[in-house]
This record gives structure tokens, sequence and C-alpha cells, in this order.
């Protein structure tokens, strides 16, 4: 058997296992999304100190919630491909930063979109120059920007050089908006291990709330 021969049939190889894993990833998609919108719309029970229109629009809060922990996810992947791109050299890493900072993006105008519609009845407003919003679309519009930088580079491993660099100093952003609710005077609830006695609409979770945000998180 030629070396031609085999290294056809492990490319193939590779090929077909990375098929599969797409349609494995497609498939959990199909059951995880309509399970997060189902336990959001309907299985989680009501928020009991809130009435009127602030409690439909407290249902958001697990899909904003499950779109910021994809978010975060996807900017955390651009880093580690970011450094291994810079470690190795392997235009891989690269695809696989510009890729998760796209996901990124995406689910970062959807948590934006949705904590705006989740604002309106809590705060009467859609916007407001809080700490985290003000963090969150700075954070935003740093990657974007990313990709704008990537389209001024002709050259692939110049572009691929450079992205990762600003990959790498982009995540700082990240981390700031996490605790600009705790550093800053802030109204933005404190979902996790912290409290901030300026929040406005934010509720105790109960059973229900609980499974239902993990269920949304897990499924983005």
């Amino acid at each position: 058997m030629s070396s031609g021969t085999l290294v056809s049939r492990s490319v193939q190889t590779r090929s077909g296992g990375r098929n599969l894993g797409w349609s494995l990833l497609s498939i959990l998609t199909l059951i995880a999304m309509p399970a997060a919108i189902w336990t959001s719309l309907i299985y989680a029970k009501s928020a009991t100190n809130l009435a009127g229109t602030e409690q439909i629009a407290q249902r958001i809060f697990y899909l904003h919630m499950g779109a910021v922990l994809g978010a975060g996810v996807a900017f955390l992947v651009a880093l580690v491909g970011s450094i291994a791109y810079l470690l190795t050299r392997k235009l891989e890493w690269d695809r696989i930063t510009q890729a998760s900072v796209e996901v990124g993006i995406i689910l970062g105008a959807a948590l934006t979109l949705a904590g705006a519609i989740w604002a309106k009845p809590t705060w009467n407003t859609y916007w407001t120059w809080d700490p985290r919003l003000t963090t969150t679309t700075i954070t935003l519009l740093i990657y974007i920007a990313y990709l704008l930088f990537r389209n001024g580079i002709d050259n692939r491993h110049a572009r691929a050089r450079f992205s990762s660099i600003y990959a790498l100093l982009a995540f700082t952003s990240v981390p700031l908006t996490y605790y600009s609710a705790r550093w800053f005077r802030s109204i933005h609830p404190v979902v996790f291990n912290g409290q901030n006695a300026d929040a406005q609409g934010s509720f105790n979770i109960g059973a229900t709330m609980g499974h239902t945000l993990w269920v949304t998180m897990i499924s983005f």
C-alpha cells in the first residue's frame, strides 16, 4: 500500500469524524433549544415579588443568561485559540479564534437585545448608562472591530498573528464586564455569588427557576 493511499485514508477518517461530531452537535442543539424555550416560558414559575409586565418580562431573563454564558465561553475559546496560534503558528487555531469571535458577537447582540426587552418594564427604559450595560456594549464593539481589523490585512500569516494578539488583549474586557456590577455602582442585578444594594428588578430564584436557568445556560 502506497504512502499516498495511507494519507488519503487518514484524511477521510478525520473528515468523517468531524462530520459525525457536527451531526451530533446539531442533534443536541435541536433538542436543547426547544427545551430551553419551553422551560423558560412554561416550566419556570413566575417571580412572586414581581407583577404585571415585569413578571412577564422576567421570563426572558433565562434566555438572556444563556446568551451571556454562551458569549463568555465563545470569547474564552477565542482567547485559547489566539494563544494556541501564537505558540504553534497553525492557521487552524486562527480559524477557530475567528469562528469563536463571530459566535460571541451573535450571542452578545442577542443578550443585549434580550436585556433591553427586560429593562423596559423593569427600569422604564430600554437603555441606561449603567456600568454593566456600558461595558457589555464596549466589549461587543471591541470584538466587532476584531473582524474589521482582520479584513484590513491581506497576508494570512500576518493577519493571524496580529489578530491573535488583538483577541488576546480584547479578552480583558470580558472579566471587566462581569465584575462591573460589583465594582461600580450599578442598578443591574448580581445573579451569582454577590449582592448589589442598588439593583433594580432582581428576584429570588426558586427551584423551577434554578432548573430553567441551568437548562438555558447549558443549551446555549
